[in-house]
């Protein structure tokens, strides 16, 4: 396989076989017709990149039926809220400003009372309407060149690009950073939050890894990607969204210094072969082991008649449940609150998926958590399930 970016060879990884799409839920008359492909990883030595080798074509994944919503966390709602702040600090009154994955607005909504100009680029069309009926500017299609030709006013005038979890969405990384440089003014920021490859192999959090997630970026990836195109990555700021990310600043190379903290997150990556393909050995063996354990757990809970069923119909579930092959003999149902998955059924393993008032009257023995990344907010709402003698866990330690 070759490097989607330099197109050299690169090292295969890790397969974790046959997958449907992670955002692929669906209702049963649609079973035989459900679309899978092998889900397999590789490592450019040269970029430092972690990517996937192969992923359906982006129209498949991001259409008018997306079933993610921005909104629907509150955790997040306060976190780009202060992500916001962060932002608005940069800029001035007339600033202009462009989010690409705006979602249904949620991050931009922190910006209409200010004079601040703003727009959203948004390929899901239900979520973009979403955005649109809350009065945020919201263009409905994919950011690349050809779709910004037309953004006449934000030419070589856009102050800060900014986006959350989007950039790994994105194969095409030639034609995004054509984008950001046609946009930028001079001396113009590229800011963006990704999940940051050295927690992932840390906690092995290989449910970080799905379709959406094209490339999994660590702050060396990042340096040496877009020194490629003349820009400079001058910052890196770990977050602990999605189980653990890294907001990178990206600035027109020699426009600004690189900061210590950056300095000193490229030493630890090196220092823990995160730079190099070691890490991505050790990462093979750590996902093979924690499958392993993950079903020894489910097989004698079962044995010992539990039930068990599954809390958040995650896009990240559809990797644990695909390559761990845990099917609904293995859990009785998923519990979630989005509207659009509910009465339908999971990708690939078709466990059924339903409401919360369902699973409030029908607990089971044991639940699997499979948005251990909002735990906290998750147990704080769930705090009367919590005093029941009802075992909690994840693949990850809760």
């Amino acid at each position: 396989m070759k490097c989607k970016i330099t197109n050299n060879k690169i090292k295969n990884v890790i397969s974790f076989g046959k997958m449907p799409l992670a955002n692929g839920f669906l209702n049963k008359k649609d079973f035989k017709k459900e679309f899978f492909y092998n889900l397999e990883t590789g490592f450019s030595e040269k970029l430092s990149l972690f990517q996937l080798n192969d992923h359906p074509k982006p129209k498949q994944m991001f259409n008018i039926k997306y079933p993610f919503f921005t909104g629907s966390s509150k955790y997040m709602k306060t976190h780009f809220q202060k992500y916001s702040k962060m932002i608005k600090g940069l800029l001035q009154s007339n600033s202009k400003l462009v989010e690409i994955g705006s979602n249904d607005g949620t991050f931009l909504k922190n910006f209409s009372n200010s004079k601040i100009k703003s727009v959203g680029f948004e390929p899901s069309k239900n979520v973009s309407d979403i955005a649109k009926k809350n009065k945020i500017d919201s263009r409905n299609k994919f950011f690349s060149y050809k779709n910004i030709l037309n953004e006449k006013s934000f030419l070589n005038k856009t102050d800060i690009i900014c986006a959350s979890n989007v950039i790994c969405h994105i194969p095409d990384l030639r034609d995004l950073i054509k984008s950001i440089d046609l946009l930028l003014n001079k001396n113009g920021l590229f800011i963006f939050e990704e999940p940051y490859l050295g927690s992932m192999f840390e906690k092995v959090s290989y449910d970080q890894i799905y379709d959406e997630h094209i490339y999994i970026f660590s702050a060396s990836s990042i340096k040496k990607i877009f020194n490629l195109f003349d820009f400079e990555l001058i910052d890196a700021i770990p977050q602990i969204t999605h189980g653990g990310s890294m907001r990178y600043i990206i600035s027109r190379s020699k426009n600004r210094k690189t900061s210590k903290r950056l300095s000193k997150i490229l030493d630890y990556e090196k220092k823990n072969n995160i730079d190099n393909f070691e890490s991505c050995k050790k990462f093979k063996k750590d996902c093979e082991n924690s499958r392993n354990n993950l079903r020894l757990k489910i097989k004698k809970l079962k044995e010992n008649g539990k039930t068990i069923c599954g809390y958040a119909a995650t896009s990240k579930s559809t990797t644990i449940l695909n390559y761990c092959n845990i099917d609904n003999t293995m859990l009785d149902y998923i519990a979630d609150t989005t509207p659009e998955k509910i009465g339908k059924f999971s990708p690939g393993k078709h466990i059924p998926i339903v409401s919360m008032d369902y699973f409030r009257k029908n607990l089971t023995d044991s639940i699997y958590l499979f948005a251990w990344n909002h735990k906290n907010e998750i147990f704080k709402k769930e705090k009367k399930i919590l005093k029941k003698k009802i075992n909690w866990f994840s693949h990850i330690k809760l």
